[in-house]
């Protein structure tokens, strides 16, 4: 078995800085291996990733208990113990997403543009990978394998960085990671997890490790997102918060609306996709709004909202301002009455975060307007805010959402994780 080349821990801080500095100096090594490495050669690799996986079982559940017995004696909460957890068939789906990103098509080495110049010039647009990819995450292990397979998938290498709570867990998924690639003669290397649960590595990798790091994307709470947003010194792909809406327009089905509505919500209230604000319009808000807020109270969502909303259930509690741009994360929903689709775009505009947003109409021409208007990475019709997510977009798995205007936006699957370049070719052709 190959050893990881990572110590558990670093002495002082100079001496992390020079092992981070040299965990970059090995992956921007390897990355130039993965590049060139052939669709088939990266798909035995995370065949045997996969393999490896299931076939560590034993040591990565022991690592996991140790890491779940610390969380339980630190007073962590029941969500984040449960994120953190792993049993055998949470470990076995682990494996089978690697399998099905190394299933993908190969997104390195596709071109996305060809045309011929007057002089001659033919002049391509191919798919290339990124380099190396760092990706800072909190209490969930599967993480470890899904970013690492993704980016290996795409071309490039990846320097992990596990939060205090996943670190054992992380670290046992990541030993499993280079065994394979080294069985399939591929660099070790390309995928490394941080070996340390000092925070300085964070700054570390967010500097770009004396270049070696091309882009970061963060997976967690607010606090860190906000952190690396900050710091980086490289391109992040990374969204801050999901304050996502339903707004169910004047063309609005209402069995439809009340079905997307709660699925919207309540489905998973953990996750970025999920909605946090109902928007109903006052064309339709006679006949919808009292049977939807009673769906989401009976549901049992608590349902904050305006004056409107308020004289539609007495169950329902007032809403501040501050709600309107609140990331609940939970049973909670904020809820208002709007004067029409202009009102709906712009209350989004204003208080939305640019993640995912739906509209519910039969009317074609207000989901042409909303679809167009609404400034969001995702923005559906007729659909749950749910779908905010990599598998279900069929990109096999994301590395995250970005919610940024640059490159990556949306579910960042493989074929985000990579760039691009331009092949010119020539029969002698000189610049006049």
């Amino acid at each position: 078995m190959p050893a990881l080349n990572l110590k558990s821990d670093f002495a002082d801080a100079d001496d992390l800085g020079s092992q981070m500095n040299a965990i970059g100096r090995r992956a921007r090594a390897a990355a130039r291996q993965m590049a060139l490495a052939s669709a088939q050669t990266k798909d035995v690799a995370l065949r045997a990733i996969a393999d490896r996986i299931r076939a560590s079982r034993d040591e990565i559940l022991r690592e996991n208990a140790r890491d779940v017995a610390a969380a339980k004696s630190a007073g962590q909460t029941s969500a984040l113990i449960d994120r953190l957890t792993l049993d055998a068939a949470r470990l076995a789906g682990i494996a089978d997403a690697v399998e099905k990103i190394g299933a993908l098509a190969d997104p390195v080495g596709r071109q996305l543009a060809a045309f011929e110049r007057p002089n001659g010039l033919l002049i391509e647009r191919i798919a290339v990978p990124l380099g190396v990819i760092g990706v800072i995450f909190e209490s969930r292990p599967n993480v470890t394998a899904d970013a690492g397979a993704l980016c290996l998938k795409a071309g490039n290498a990846a320097i992990l960085r596990a939060g205090s709570d996943s670190h054992r867990s992380a670290m046992a998924i990541a030993k499993a990671m280079g065994e394979g690639l080294a069985e399939a003669g591929l660099p070790a290397d390309a995928v490394q997890i941080v070996p340390t649960r000092d925070r300085a590595a964070v700054g570390a990798m967010l500097s770009g490790l004396d270049g070696c790091i091309d882009v970061i994307v963060p997976r967690g709470g607010r606090g860190l997102v906000e952190r690396v947003q900050a710091e980086a010194r490289v391109p992040v792909f990374a969204h801050l918060d999901g304050v996502c809406h339903v707004y169910v327009a004047a063309g609005a089905d209402l069995d439809m609306a009340r079905t997307l509505l709660i699925n919207s919500k309540l489905r998973r209230t953990g996750v970025c996709g999920a909605a946090e604000t109902l928007l109903v319009d006052s064309a339709c808000a006679g006949t919808h709004l009292k049977p939807l807020v009673a769906a989401l109270l009976e549901a049992g969502c608590a349902v904050r909202g305006d004056d409107a909303v308020q004289g539609a259930d007495p169950r329902v509690t007032p809403a501040t301002e501050q709600d309107w741009r609140t990331e609940y994360l939970d049973a909670i929903i904020s809820a208002r009455v709007v004067a029409g689709l202009d009102a709906a775009i712009a209350h989004i505009e204003a208080n939305g975060s640019h993640h995912t947003d739906a509209i519910v109409t039969e009317d074609a021409a207000e989901a042409a307007r909303f679809l167009a208007e609404v400034d969001s990475a995702i923005v559906t019709h007729n659909a749950s805010t749910q779908f905010a997510d990599g598998g279900e977009f069929g990109f096999g798995a994301e590395i995250g959402i970005a919610t940024g205007r640059m490159h990556a936006r949306g579910p960042v699957g493989v074929e985000q994780l990579t760039t691009f370049k331009y092949r010119v070719h020539g029969s002698g052709q000189t610049r006049p």
